[in-house]
């Protein structure tokens, strides 16, 4: 019987909801923790065990970790790309300073296991833009990338100088129909469906060609799950992996959508996101990844658009 008990810090956002769901389905509903900065009765009950947590107070995150013996943590909050822009000091101190947190009561607590995710942010207009590799140039352009830069080297720091078994990946643009889009460049990726379903047009904010590598959720989840499972003698990048699954563009997607949704229409207006999205590569070398814990992504653009459509519609209806 698996005894950890598992915090999930950020539960209610793009990634936490969904991971949440395939960590209890392993290790059990109430060894599996949540904790976000909504009040209680914002979230739904099923989503109990939960507790609302502020990440920046540091005393109340050590009061979870000691009075629920916890001893994995998975340590989602952020502020994404694109919102981070509108507030950049806001930004660093929520991804830094919490990362930081989480980091040193892990150590104090010895808490077995963390995960924390970084991003193809990392990476910056002189990277390089087809199968960016592992070590890749790294000049994030936006508050998000540089802390997400910076706190993969504090993973590695903290692996190195304590030993504590913390592991990351580089997720790219994520794709989910279970929640909204939660403020990153590659968000028009999850927007779309969403007016598709409801026969609405939609107004994209990148251009039309813009190639970004994306990733279907349950592919996203399955990594996650299957990187924190890996004997960590075989964990040989300690900062973060690059992960990789599909790249295409907003026409390109768009194309797919219409096979299945005709009338569907696009137009396409550049904002200040475009910048952003021109800064990152168009497609990810997720080598590592495949070597050294034998990662394999299952969806490709069709069948991905597939269920997300199939999905949504019935979220939509119910």
């Amino acid at each position: 019987m698996n005894k950890d008990k598992i915090l999930v810090i950020g539960a209610c956002g793009q990634i936490g909801t969904e991971l949440l769901v395939a960590l209890r389905k392993r290790n059990g509903q109430d060894n599996v923790i949540a904790a976000d900065i909504h009040p209680r009765g914002n979230v739904s009950p099923e989503i109990a065990p939960y507790f609302r947590l502020d990440v920046l107070d540091a005393e109340a995150l050590e009061s979870l970790i000691v009075d629920l013996k916890i001893t994995q943590i998975y340590h989602l909050a952020a502020v994404l790309s694109a919102k981070g822009e509108s507030n950049p000091t806001l930004a660093w101190d929520l991804n830094m300073n919490s990362l930081l947190s989480v980091l040193n009561l892990s150590v104090k607590h010895k808490v077995s296991k963390v995960f924390w995710p970084s991003s193809i942010a990392v990476f910056g207009p002189d990277s390089e833009k087809i199968n960016c590799p592992q070590q890749g140039v790294m000049e994030p352009s936006t508050v998000y990338g540089i802390s997400k830069a910076a706190g993969e080297q504090w993973c590695k720091y903290y692996f190195e100088k304590y030993g504590l078994d913390v592991r990351s990946l580089r997720y790219p643009g994520l794709i989910s129909y279970t929640g909204a889009p939660g403020g990153g460049t590659t968000d028009y990726a999850v927007d779309i469906f969403h007016h598709a379903v409801k026969d609405l047009p939609y107004t994209c904010f990148l251009k039309e060609d813009t190639a970004l590598p994306m990733m279907f959720m349950p592919d996203a989840i399955n990594a996650t799950l299957q990187l924190m499972d890996a004997p960590a003698r075989n964990i040989k990048v300690r900062t973060a992996y690059n992960l990789g699954a599909l790249s295409f563009t907003p026409a390109e997607l768009e194309t797919e959508i219409k096979k299945l949704i005709p009338e569907f229409s696009v137009t396409y207006q550049p904002d200040f996101r475009q910048a952003i999205a021109d800064s990152w590569p168009q497609s990810i070398d997720d080598s590592a990844a495949r070597k050294d814990w034998e990662w394999r992504p299952v969806y490709n653009l069709k069948t991905m658009v597939s269920e997300m459509l199939e999905n949504l519609s019935v979220l939509q209806a119910g």
